[in-house]
């Protein structure tokens, strides 16, 4: 039998992964009563199945790739790693799959947490399915927030589900290295977990349909990560799809038919093919949306389709920029304009406005961990190409700097800016290279701060450092 109840918040967040939590931390802190409703695990998929187990499982084979290279290092590191200690300190990282921490802190920066799966029921109008099967309705006196991010998107093969095929989660929580594993999708999945499983021992082979990997970055970057995959054993393939593949048995091996027709047999098999929005059933008709529809909004975060200014779409749902970290850039933008028009003030949603979430469309930083690991923030060339952009392309040979010899003798790598010819402004930036990820923070700052180049001569890296790129950079395009 069920039960209901019924309850009145200020703001109703659903979805408590990193971006819920930072919505209701800072309605919170606005002193408007907010609650978080949770059907999975508190923390969300990058704590679970994403950023923190695939970071885990690739940082000691990105720092054995490292040592292997310093004189004085290289014959002691150049062994097998160490499985179960990887896999034990994954699971570490991933709290082992219990969410007590995040919901201690939940409880702590006094957000209610209320487990179940929420539905919109209509305006300012939620309802949670509890897991004893009572039914909670929850309506909200200023705003709702879905945060409720994305899952991985299978294509659509015949009999995917009998195949049993991995998605990203269950690459980042396996309890054993599969001997074969078949790779599915050149984007930032597919190369990480490419890296990190060849790694651990398996025999990887990465399947591509475009004629490159990373191919939203600039070219050189999957040039690059190609050449270092197959130095460490992937079969990296260009221009193939799956036609077909089947699961012997239900239980065993792997059949993998291609497009050029060619086979594969394989203990495992990785579709790293997009993210798909979990948004198919959270009530999205009953306030007229199409369910299984990304969420389009505004620079305010809010749904553009739902009058009254009352629904908010935050991180991955709305599809702005699909990063943990930028999901909490919205989320802090969000809190905001909801505490904002909760107390009747004017919004200011000007370029880099307290209420407007503009690193969305001019400076979203990305890190790709990979050997050698890929950064970048803001345009690449093609993008310039496609909105019009007149920029210069700056570029640079990381290996020649001292620093980078010091980071590593034979160290290769490259970086690029863009520089908007008529705002002599930098406006992207890429660092391809070992330790490069430290790079990014200044090239965003250095894009959102809108810094006049000229300017830059005045920012002195220390010697030797790889940030020394930056002093070469600005050489190069002077005596170009």
């Amino acid at each position: 039998m069920t039960t209901e109840n019924n309850h009145t918040y200020d703001v109703i967040v659903i979805g408590a992964g990193p971006v819920g939590e930072n919505v209701a931390d800072r309605t919170t802190a606005a002193g408007l009563r907010t609650v978080i409703v949770e059907s999975e695990l508190a923390g969300g998929e990058c704590s679970y199945w994403a950023c923190e187990p695939s970071k885990a499982l690739l940082r000691p084979a990105l720092f054995r790739a490292d040592a292997a290279h310093i004189p004085g290092l290289d014959p002691s590191v150049k062994g097998p790693l160490d499985v179960d200690a990887v896999l034990a300190h994954r699971d570490r990282m991933s709290a082992h799959w219990k969410d007590d921490g995040q919901a201690d802190w939940i409880k702590s920066a006094g957000i209610d947490l209320l487990r179940g799966h929420g539905r919109l029921a209509g305006e300012r109008e939620v309802t949670v399915e509890t897991p004893d099967g009572a039914i909670v309705r929850l309506r909200a006196r200023h705003a709702v927030a879905v945060c409720t991010g994305s899952g991985a998107a299978l294509p659509p093969l015949p009999g995917i589900e009998e195949l049993r095929p991995w998605t990203s989660r269950e690459a980042t929580s396996a309890r054993q290295v599969p001997q074969r594993l078949v790779i599915v999708g050149a984007g930032v999945v597919g190369v990480e977990m490419a890296t990190a499983w060849q790694a651990l021992g398996s025999s990887v082979t990465l399947l591509a349909r475009e004629d490159g990997l990373l191919p939203r970055m600039e070219p050189f970057a999957g040039e690059l990560v190609t050449e270092r995959l197959r130095e460490a054993g992937a079969d990296v393939r260009f221009g193939v799809s799956v036609t077909d593949a089947k699961r012997a048995d239900g239980a065993g091996e792997v059949r993998v038919w291609l497009s050029d027709g060619s086979e594969l047999t394989a203990d495992e098999i990785l579709f790293a093919t997009g993210r798909a929005p979990r948004s198919q059933d959270i009530g999205l008709d009953s306030v007229g949306l199409a369910p299984g529809d990304w969420l389009t909004v505004d620079d305010t975060l809010t749904v553009t389709a739902v009058p009254g200014e009352w629904l908010y779409a935050v991180g991955d749902v709305n599809r702005r920029a699909l990063f943990t970290h930028q999901g909490k850039y919205q989320a802090r933008v969000a809190g905001a304009v909801i505490a904002a028009r909760a107390r009747g003030e004017r919004l200011d949603t000007g370029r880099w406005a307290p209420h407007s979430s503009t690193a969305d469309l001019e400076a979203v930083p990305g890190v790709v961990f990979t050997d050698p690991t890929v950064a970048s923030v803001g345009l690449t060339v093609r993008d310039a190409e496609r909105i019009g952009r007149a920029v210069e392309v700056v570029d640079y040979e990381i290996g020649h700097l001292a620093g980078a010899v010091q980071y590593r003798p034979d160290y290769r790598g490259r970086a690029r800016i863009l520089v908007d010819r008529d705002r002599q402004v930098v406006v992207g930036a890429t660092f391809v290279g070992p330790g490069v990820e430290e790079l990014l923070y200044s090239a965003t700052v250095a894009i959102t701060g809108e810094v006049p180049v000229e300017r830059l001569w005045h920012a002195v890296p220390a010697f030797p450092t790889i940030s020394e790129v930056w002093l070469r950079l600005l050489e190069t395009r002077r005596d170009s």
